[in-house]
């Protein structure tokens, strides 16, 4: 682990961070601040086994009109497991993902 890594602390808030988190953090240049407002702000969707916090178009419009500016985060995403801890970050603006499936009929 660098330096830089071993320097930040491996909480942030209720949430531990996995040194994997904690790497894509640094190489993905995603902030604290990104992360803390994705798990504040950011919808939340259950996928196989784990949750996940994203700040979209909608969030950032919907809390503007609050007052609360999010631009800066659109598109961060934040993986976290069951136990509560962030797994990974990264930013992708495609949400399509993170839709619910329909489950297909047996009927055709």
């Amino acid at each position: 682990m660098s330096t830089a890594l071993a320097a930040l602390p491996s909480t942030l808030g209720s949430f531990s961070l996995t040194n994997h988190a904690l790497a894509r953090m640094t190489t993905r240049a995603i902030s604290r601040t990104a992360i803390e407002a994705a798990l504040e702000f950011g919808r939340c969707v259950d996928i196989r086994g784990a949750q996940i916090f994203a700040i979209g178009r909608r969030e950032v419009e919907s809390f503007r009109r609050e007052g609360i500016e999010l631009a800066d985060f659109e598109g961060t995403q934040v993986v976290v497991t069951d136990g509560g801890a962030v797994l990974t970050v990264y930013r992708n603006s495609d949400f399509r993902g993170l839709r619910e499936r329909r489950r297909r009929s047996a009927w055709r």
